[in-house]
């Protein structure tokens, strides 16, 4: 079993450019198999929930180079534990969540990384920025000085064929090059996080420079 998924991981991300970073999701993935997709080369880990992220990064301290990832909802009532335990956080969804998170990273001297998470379509069951809602806010962002904001995240919605998946891919690059444009001195746009098992092809063809890899790296889940 370790040394077979090890080669399927490594396998995977061997198929990948260099230019992209794989974000393996490990929501209720154990730690053992963590560390197999560690020795397969994963540094980046993705978790979704405060509680069960902060029991496996008990387990797993002794690996120094992890970066973590916060890539679930958050509320805001859980904005200064996502600060403790994360260095990137991909689901930073509307303004009132950036500026509670750049109050409190003033107050602890961190400097995370962000990616403002963008519905490029309506979908009832995702959080995120409408496009016309984000250009709107870009100006209060740009005063989020204790956020590094790197770029946008997205999430198609479900049930989308191939051809309109990738057309919100391909919008969402194009949204990141108009904000860019602006030349705003605390927003750039280096980074597209986009793409999870079934999309990822799609998304690194479109421009995204972070997948979120759970299914295809673990098998399912239950």
């Amino acid at each position: 079993m370790s040394s077979s998924l090890i080669e399927h991981i490594a396998t995977i991300c061997a198929s990948l450019p260099s230019s992209v970073r794989v974000i393996a999701v490990t929501k209720t993935v154990p730690t053992e198999l963590m560390r197999y997709a560690y020795t397969a080369g994963i540094r980046d880990f993705g978790e979704s929930r405060i509680q069960e992220a902060a029991s496996k990064q008990a387990e797993l301290q002794d690996l120094s180079d992890v970066t973590w990832h916060m890539i679930g909802h958050l509320q805001s009532n859980k904005a200064k534990k996502a600060l403790e335990q994360f260095q990137w956080i991909h689901s930073v969804d509307n303004l009132h969540l950036a500026q509670r998170l750049n109050q409190l990273a003033s107050q602890m001297g961190v400097s995370p990384q962000v990616c403002l998470q963008v519905k490029i379509l309506p979908d009832a069951n995702k959080s995120g920025w409408s496009v016309p809602e984000l250009l709107a806010d870009l100006s209060a962002l740009n005063q989020c000085k204790n956020l590094q904001i790197q770029g946008l995240m997205t999430i198609p919605p479900a049930g989308l064929e191939n051809g309109e998946i990738l057309n919100v891919f391909n919008s969402t690059n194009e949204l990141a090059k108009k904000i860019k444009s602006q030349n705003l001195s605390h927003i750039k746009m280096q980074h597209l996080s986009m793409g999870m098992s079934g999309d990822y092809q799609l998304a690194v063809s479109a421009g995204a420079t972070m997948v979120r890899l759970g299914t295809i790296l673990f098998g399912q889940r239950f």
